[in-house]
C-alpha cells in the first residue's frame, strides 16, 4: 500500500473493524487475517490489538475468553449495543464524506 493509503487507513480502520465484528464475533488475529485477504497486507497485527484494546475501554464490544488449543484463551470481540450505535454514527460520516468528496471531484465545488 502507499503512504496516502495507510494514512486514510488510520482515520478509518476504527470503522473497519467494528463493521467486520457487526457480521461476526472474532479475535484479533482473525480480524488481522480478514483485512489482509482484503488487500490490506500493510496492517500489522499490533495495530489491530491496540485498536481492539481502544474500543474494549471505550465500551463499544463485548469481551469473551475462549479457551484456545495453542497457548492462552482467546479474547473473542463481539460488537454490543453502543459499538452498533457508534458504527451507524461512523456509516453517516462516511457517507457525508464520499458525497462531498465525489462532488469536489466531478467539479461541483
Amino acid at each position: 500500500m502507499g503512504k496516502q493509503v495507510t494514512e486514510m487507513l488510520k482515520g478509518t480502520l476504527e470503522g473497519i473493524v467494528l463493521a467486520i465484528l457487526s457480521g461476526r464475533s472474532a479475535y484479533g488475529y482473525e480480524i488481522t487475517a480478514w483485512l489482509r485477504e482484503k488487500g490490506f497486507s500493510d496492517i500489522a497485527e499490533g495495530t489491530v490489538y491496540a485498536l481492539l484494546i481502544r474500543i474494549e475501554q471505550r465500551g463499544l464490544v463485548d469481551v469473551e475468553k475462549v479457551p484456545s488449543e495453542k497457548g492462552p484463551p482467546r479474547k473473542v470481540y463481539s460488537l454490543n449495543a453502543e459499538g452498533s450505535e457508534y458504527l451507524e454514527e461512523f456509516w453517516r460520516t462516511w457517507s457525508f464524506l464520499t458525497e462531498q468528496l465525489e462532488q469536489l471531484r466531478q467539479g461541483d465545488n
